[in-house]
Protein backbone atom coordinates (compact mmCIF):
# COMPACT_ATOMS: atom_id res chain seq x y z
CA UNK A 1 0.00 0.00 0.00
CA UNK A 2 1.45 3.69 -0.86
CA UNK A 3 0.85 6.60 0.14
CA UNK A 4 2.87 8.76 -2.38
CA UNK A 5 2.01 10.86 -5.14
CA UNK A 6 3.95 9.04 -7.33
CA UNK A 7 3.09 5.89 -8.82
CA UNK A 8 6.26 4.43 -9.50
CA UNK A 9 8.21 2.24 -10.35
CA UNK A 10 11.56 4.59 -10.02
CA UNK A 11 15.11 3.81 -11.20
CA UNK A 12 17.54 5.70 -9.09
CA UNK A 13 21.07 5.27 -10.78
CA UNK A 14 23.80 6.21 -8.57
CA UNK A 15 23.90 5.36 -4.72
CA UNK A 16 25.60 7.54 -2.77
CA UNK A 17 24.22 10.46 -0.35
CA UNK A 18 21.76 11.95 -2.95
CA UNK A 19 20.14 8.72 -4.51
CA UNK A 20 20.21 6.39 -1.45
CA UNK A 21 18.15 9.36 0.29
CA UNK A 22 15.90 9.91 -2.66
CA UNK A 23 15.51 6.13 -2.19
CA UNK A 24 15.07 6.39 1.29
CA UNK A 25 12.43 8.63 1.10
CA UNK A 26 9.97 7.13 -1.62
CA UNK A 27 10.77 3.55 -0.27
CA UNK A 28 8.71 4.95 3.26
CA UNK A 29 6.18 5.80 0.90
CA UNK A 30 5.62 2.49 -0.53
CA UNK A 31 7.30 3.29 -3.75
CA UNK A 32 9.08 0.18 -5.68
CA UNK A 33 12.31 1.68 -5.88
CA UNK A 34 15.25 -0.23 -7.63
CA UNK A 35 18.98 1.03 -7.48
CA UNK A 36 21.51 0.60 -10.09
CA UNK A 37 25.38 1.99 -9.58
CA UNK A 38 28.71 1.37 -11.32
CA UNK A 39 29.87 0.21 -7.79
CA UNK A 40 28.17 -3.20 -6.88
CA UNK A 41 29.51 -2.52 -3.46
CA UNK A 42 27.78 0.91 -3.40
CA UNK A 43 24.79 -0.34 -4.61
CA UNK A 44 24.45 -3.29 -1.90
CA UNK A 45 25.19 -0.91 1.00
CA UNK A 46 22.55 1.57 -0.08
CA UNK A 47 20.02 -1.75 -0.32
CA UNK A 48 21.07 -2.76 2.86
CA UNK A 49 20.41 0.55 4.63
CA UNK A 50 16.63 0.30 2.75
CA UNK A 51 16.74 2.30 -0.11
CA UNK A 52 15.50 0.19 -2.34
CA UNK A 53 16.22 -3.32 -4.25
CA UNK A 54 18.33 -4.53 -6.68
CA UNK A 55 17.69 -3.73 -10.56
CA UNK A 56 16.26 -6.61 -12.67
CA UNK A 57 16.81 -6.49 -16.57
CA UNK A 58 12.92 -7.13 -16.56
CA UNK A 59 12.12 -3.66 -14.85
CA UNK A 60 9.86 -0.96 -16.39
CA UNK A 61 10.43 2.25 -14.60
CA UNK A 62 7.95 5.23 -15.29
CA UNK A 63 10.49 7.49 -13.58
CA UNK A 64 14.35 7.33 -14.20
CA UNK A 65 16.73 9.82 -11.33
CA UNK A 66 20.33 10.13 -12.51
CA UNK A 67 22.32 10.52 -9.33
CA UNK A 68 25.99 10.62 -10.56
CA UNK A 69 28.92 13.26 -10.77
CA UNK A 70 28.44 15.97 -12.67
CA UNK A 71 31.03 15.15 -15.14
CA UNK A 72 29.01 11.59 -16.22
CA UNK A 73 25.87 12.88 -16.11
CA UNK A 74 24.82 13.56 -19.33
CA UNK A 75 26.56 10.44 -20.14
CA UNK A 76 24.24 8.12 -17.91
CA UNK A 77 21.05 10.29 -18.63
CA UNK A 78 21.61 9.26 -22.73
CA UNK A 79 21.80 5.48 -21.28
CA UNK A 80 18.80 5.60 -19.72
CA UNK A 81 16.79 7.60 -21.93
CA UNK A 82 17.80 4.81 -24.77
CA UNK A 83 17.49 1.79 -22.32
CA UNK A 84 13.76 3.14 -21.28
CA UNK A 85 11.70 4.65 -24.12
CA UNK A 86 8.67 5.20 -21.69
CA UNK A 87 9.92 6.61 -18.53
CA UNK A 88 11.10 10.23 -17.87
CA UNK A 89 14.40 10.81 -16.84
CA UNK A 90 15.88 13.56 -14.43
CA UNK A 91 19.33 13.93 -13.13
CA UNK A 92 19.60 15.47 -9.48
CA UNK A 93 23.64 17.42 -10.89
CA UNK A 94 24.02 20.85 -9.48
CA UNK A 95 24.45 22.24 -12.99
CA UNK A 96 21.81 22.34 -15.36
CA UNK A 97 22.86 23.79 -18.63
CA UNK A 98 26.28 21.86 -19.81
CA UNK A 99 24.57 18.24 -19.32
CA UNK A 100 21.36 19.80 -21.44
CA UNK A 101 24.07 21.07 -24.11
CA UNK A 102 25.80 17.90 -23.92
CA UNK A 103 22.77 15.62 -24.46
CA UNK A 104 21.33 18.05 -27.30
CA UNK A 105 24.35 17.45 -29.32
CA UNK A 106 24.23 13.95 -28.87
CA UNK A 107 21.04 13.87 -30.35
CA UNK A 108 19.21 12.62 -27.17
CA UNK A 109 15.62 12.57 -27.13
CA UNK A 110 15.20 15.49 -24.57
CA UNK A 111 11.16 15.14 -25.03
CA UNK A 112 11.85 12.56 -21.87
CA UNK A 113 14.51 14.28 -20.29
CA UNK A 114 13.53 17.46 -17.38
CA UNK A 115 16.83 18.12 -15.40
CA UNK A 116 16.54 18.76 -11.56
CA UNK A 117 18.20 20.21 -8.52
CA UNK A 118 18.05 19.43 -4.57
CA UNK A 119 19.29 22.43 -2.61
CA UNK A 120 20.24 19.98 -0.20
CA UNK A 121 23.33 17.73 0.87
CA UNK A 122 26.03 17.20 3.28
CA UNK A 123 29.99 17.87 3.47
CA UNK A 124 30.57 14.32 2.85
CA UNK A 125 28.53 11.73 0.82
CA UNK A 126 27.78 7.99 0.65
CA UNK A 127 24.67 5.62 1.48
CA UNK A 128 25.95 5.57 5.10
CA UNK A 129 24.79 9.39 5.39
CA UNK A 130 21.77 8.76 3.63
CA UNK A 131 18.49 10.14 5.25
CA UNK A 132 15.15 9.64 4.04
CA UNK A 133 14.46 13.26 5.35
CA UNK A 134 17.38 14.92 3.71
CA UNK A 135 15.21 17.01 1.62
CA UNK A 136 12.30 18.31 4.38
CA UNK A 137 11.40 21.46 3.43
CA UNK A 138 14.50 22.39 1.20
CA UNK A 139 14.05 24.25 -2.61
CA UNK A 140 14.63 21.27 -5.34
CA UNK A 141 14.89 22.69 -8.64
CA UNK A 142 12.92 21.60 -11.96
CA UNK A 143 15.07 22.96 -14.72
CA UNK A 144 12.80 23.38 -17.80
CA UNK A 145 14.00 23.58 -21.03
CA UNK A 146 12.46 24.21 -24.94
CA UNK A 147 10.85 20.03 -24.88
CA UNK A 148 9.80 20.38 -21.26
CA UNK A 149 6.06 19.95 -21.23
CA UNK A 150 3.63 20.07 -18.14
CA UNK A 151 3.02 16.70 -17.54
CA UNK A 152 6.36 16.38 -16.82
CA UNK A 153 6.95 18.66 -14.61
CA UNK A 154 3.93 17.57 -12.23
CA UNK A 155 5.65 14.09 -12.14
CA UNK A 156 9.22 15.83 -10.88
CA UNK A 157 6.78 17.92 -8.33
CA UNK A 158 5.00 14.29 -7.31
CA UNK A 159 8.59 13.25 -6.61
CA UNK A 160 9.92 16.49 -4.94
CA UNK A 161 6.41 16.74 -2.97
CA UNK A 162 6.76 12.79 -1.99
CA UNK A 163 10.00 13.55 -0.36
CA UNK A 164 9.14 16.84 1.40
CA UNK A 165 10.73 18.96 -1.07
CA UNK A 166 9.54 22.21 -2.67
CA UNK A 167 9.51 22.52 -6.25
CA UNK A 168 10.64 25.72 -7.66
CA UNK A 169 10.63 25.80 -11.64
CA UNK A 170 13.26 27.82 -13.07
CA UNK A 171 15.24 27.35 -16.25
CA UNK A 172 18.52 25.83 -16.90
CA UNK A 173 20.29 29.39 -17.63
CA UNK A 174 18.70 30.77 -14.38
CA UNK A 175 19.56 28.18 -12.45
CA UNK A 176 23.15 27.90 -13.14
CA UNK A 177 23.54 31.77 -12.38
CA UNK A 178 21.66 31.04 -9.09
CA UNK A 179 23.35 28.37 -7.61
CA UNK A 180 26.93 30.23 -8.64
CA UNK A 181 25.80 32.95 -6.22
CA UNK A 182 24.31 30.86 -3.19
CA UNK A 183 26.44 27.58 -3.58
CA UNK A 184 29.18 27.37 -6.05
CA UNK A 185 30.99 30.61 -5.13
CA UNK A 186 30.26 30.49 -1.48
CA UNK A 187 32.13 27.01 -1.54
CA UNK A 188 35.47 28.40 -3.08
CA UNK A 189 34.79 31.53 -0.66
CA UNK A 190 34.85 28.88 2.66
CA UNK A 191 37.82 26.79 1.28
CA UNK A 192 39.74 29.72 0.56
CA UNK A 193 39.22 31.00 4.30
CA UNK A 194 39.69 27.07 5.67
CA UNK A 195 43.00 27.11 4.21
CA UNK A 196 44.17 29.87 6.25
CA UNK A 197 43.80 28.05 9.03
CA UNK A 198 46.61 25.54 7.89
CA UNK A 199 49.65 28.35 9.31
CA UNK A 200 47.53 29.20 11.92
CA UNK A 201 49.07 28.53 15.87
CA UNK A 202 47.88 26.22 18.04
CA UNK A 203 46.82 28.93 20.30
CA UNK A 204 44.81 30.70 17.73
CA UNK A 205 42.74 27.36 16.71
CA UNK A 206 42.20 27.42 20.19
CA UNK A 207 40.30 30.70 20.10
CA UNK A 208 38.00 29.79 17.27
CA UNK A 209 34.20 30.48 17.72
CA UNK A 210 31.21 30.41 16.09
CA UNK A 211 32.26 33.21 13.04
CA UNK A 212 34.98 31.06 11.69
CA UNK A 213 32.88 27.67 12.09
CA UNK A 214 30.27 29.27 10.10
CA UNK A 215 32.29 30.75 7.71
CA UNK A 216 34.19 27.74 6.63
CA UNK A 217 31.58 24.66 7.26
CA UNK A 218 31.53 23.99 3.87
CA UNK A 219 34.94 23.65 3.21
CA UNK A 220 34.90 19.96 4.33
CA UNK A 221 33.23 19.23 0.94
CA UNK A 222 34.95 16.31 -0.85
CA UNK A 223 37.35 18.75 -3.67
CA UNK A 224 37.23 16.32 -6.22
CA UNK A 225 33.38 16.30 -6.47
CA UNK A 226 33.56 20.82 -6.35
CA UNK A 227 36.01 20.69 -8.81
CA UNK A 228 33.77 19.08 -11.55
CA UNK A 229 30.97 21.32 -10.43
CA UNK A 230 32.47 24.38 -10.35
CA UNK A 231 34.17 23.98 -13.58
CA UNK A 232 30.72 23.06 -15.42
CA UNK A 233 29.50 26.37 -14.47
CA UNK A 234 32.56 28.07 -14.38
CA UNK A 235 31.25 31.20 -15.75
CA UNK A 236 28.60 31.80 -13.63
CA UNK A 237 31.08 31.12 -10.86
CA UNK A 238 33.47 33.79 -12.16
CA UNK A 239 30.88 36.47 -12.77
CA UNK A 240 30.07 36.07 -8.99
CA UNK A 241 33.46 36.16 -7.87
CA UNK A 242 35.14 39.09 -9.73
CA UNK A 243 32.98 41.76 -8.14
CA UNK A 244 34.02 39.95 -4.71
CA UNK A 245 38.04 40.34 -5.69
CA UNK A 246 37.23 43.47 -6.32
CA UNK A 247 35.76 44.41 -2.72
CA UNK A 248 38.03 43.01 -1.24
CA UNK A 249 40.89 44.50 -3.04
CA UNK A 250 39.33 47.70 -1.73
CA UNK A 251 38.94 46.47 1.47
CA UNK A 252 42.79 45.55 1.38
CA UNK A 253 43.60 49.10 0.44
CA UNK A 254 41.84 50.32 2.90
CA UNK A 255 43.60 48.19 5.62
CA UNK A 256 46.97 49.23 4.51
CA UNK A 257 46.17 52.53 4.35
CA UNK A 258 43.41 52.86 7.65
CA UNK A 259 44.53 56.79 8.25
CA UNK A 260 43.26 57.82 4.70
CA UNK A 261 40.38 59.58 4.12
CA UNK A 262 37.21 57.33 3.12
CA UNK A 263 39.59 54.36 3.97
CA UNK A 264 37.12 53.66 7.39
CA UNK A 265 34.16 54.31 5.25
CA UNK A 266 35.20 51.86 2.70
CA UNK A 267 35.30 49.23 5.39
CA UNK A 268 32.05 49.99 6.76
CA UNK A 269 30.14 50.17 3.33
CA UNK A 270 31.70 46.58 2.89
CA UNK A 271 30.48 45.81 6.49
CA UNK A 272 26.98 47.08 5.65
CA UNK A 273 26.64 46.07 2.18
CA UNK A 274 27.06 41.95 3.94
CA UNK A 275 23.84 43.33 6.42
CA UNK A 276 21.91 43.94 3.90
CA UNK A 277 22.85 41.12 2.16
CA UNK A 278 22.60 38.83 4.37
CA UNK A 279 18.95 40.30 5.40
CA UNK A 280 17.64 39.27 1.76
CA UNK A 281 18.02 35.52 2.98
CA UNK A 282 14.43 34.13 3.39
CA UNK A 283 13.86 32.77 6.81
CA UNK A 284 11.41 30.28 7.42
CA UNK A 285 8.35 29.51 5.22
CA UNK A 286 10.75 31.89 3.01
CA UNK A 287 10.03 35.09 4.35
CA UNK A 288 12.65 37.51 3.98
CA UNK A 289 13.01 39.16 7.83
CA UNK A 290 15.30 39.01 10.53
CA UNK A 291 15.03 36.92 13.97
CA UNK A 292 15.60 38.17 17.31
CA UNK A 293 18.72 35.75 18.50
CA UNK A 294 19.38 34.71 22.62
CA UNK A 295 22.28 33.03 23.12
CA UNK A 296 21.19 30.89 26.26
CA UNK A 297 24.17 29.01 28.60
CA UNK A 298 23.64 25.46 28.57
CA UNK A 299 25.03 23.39 31.45
CA UNK A 300 27.25 20.12 29.53
CA UNK A 301 24.72 17.14 31.28
CA UNK A 302 22.46 15.31 29.96
CA UNK A 303 18.74 16.57 29.20
CA UNK A 304 19.72 20.65 29.41
CA UNK A 305 19.13 21.70 25.91
CA UNK A 306 15.68 19.19 25.69
CA UNK A 307 14.75 21.16 28.91
CA UNK A 308 15.70 24.60 26.97
CA UNK A 309 13.68 23.66 24.49
CA UNK A 310 10.78 22.49 26.63
CA UNK A 311 10.76 25.92 28.59
CA UNK A 312 10.48 27.85 25.17
CA UNK A 313 7.48 26.13 24.09
CA UNK A 314 6.00 26.41 27.88
CA UNK A 315 6.58 30.52 27.49
CA UNK A 316 4.20 29.84 24.14
CA UNK A 317 6.98 31.16 21.71
CA UNK A 318 7.80 29.25 17.86
CA UNK A 319 11.31 28.35 17.64
CA UNK A 320 12.42 29.48 14.24
CA UNK A 321 15.90 28.24 14.33
CA UNK A 322 18.94 26.67 16.59
CA UNK A 323 22.59 26.82 16.53
CA UNK A 324 24.86 25.46 19.13
CA UNK A 325 28.39 26.18 20.30
CA UNK A 326 30.19 24.08 22.17
CA UNK A 327 33.91 25.12 22.65
CA UNK A 328 36.99 22.67 23.67
CA UNK A 329 37.55 22.09 27.42
CA UNK A 330 34.28 24.21 28.49
CA UNK A 331 31.85 22.71 30.46
CA UNK A 332 28.63 24.58 28.78
CA UNK A 333 27.31 25.24 25.59
CA UNK A 334 25.85 28.35 24.26
CA UNK A 335 22.51 27.80 22.35
CA UNK A 336 21.50 30.61 19.85
CA UNK A 337 17.98 30.81 19.92
CA UNK A 338 16.76 32.30 17.11
CA UNK A 339 12.50 33.84 17.18
CA UNK A 340 10.90 36.58 15.73
CA UNK A 341 11.53 39.72 17.01
CA UNK A 342 8.17 40.78 18.03
CA UNK A 343 9.11 37.71 20.95
CA UNK A 344 12.36 38.15 21.85
CA UNK A 345 12.17 40.75 24.87
CA UNK A 346 9.02 38.62 26.24
CA UNK A 347 11.32 35.36 25.70
CA UNK A 348 14.28 36.61 27.21
CA UNK A 349 12.15 37.59 30.14
CA UNK A 350 10.35 33.89 30.48
CA UNK A 351 13.68 32.19 30.23
CA UNK A 352 15.62 34.67 33.21
CA UNK A 353 12.51 33.69 35.31
CA UNK A 354 13.75 29.89 34.68
CA UNK A 355 16.50 30.50 35.83
CA UNK A 356 18.56 30.55 32.68
CA UNK A 357 21.84 32.59 31.96
CA UNK A 358 21.43 34.82 28.69
CA UNK A 359 25.06 36.19 27.75
CA UNK A 360 23.66 37.89 24.45
CA UNK A 361 20.50 39.13 22.56
CA UNK A 362 20.80 40.90 19.47
CA UNK A 363 18.08 42.05 16.82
Amino acid sequence: MTDSRLAGPVRIVGSGLLGASIGLGLSQHGVDVSLDDVSPSARRLAVDYGAGREAREDDAPALVVVAVPPDVTAAIVARELERYPDALVTDVASVKAAPLAELRSAGADLARYLGSHPMAGRERGGAMLARADLFLGRPWVIASHERTERAQVSLLEDLVLDLGAVPIELGVDEHDRSVALVSHAPQIVSSLMAARLVTGSEAALGLAGGGVRDVTRVAASDPALWVQIVTANAPAVADVLRPLRDDLDAVLTALEHPDSPGSRRTIADAIAAGNAGVARIPGKHGQDRRFGTLVVVVADRPGELARLLADVGEAGVNLEDLRIEHSPGAQIGLAEVSVLPEVERRLADELEGRGWTIVDSVA
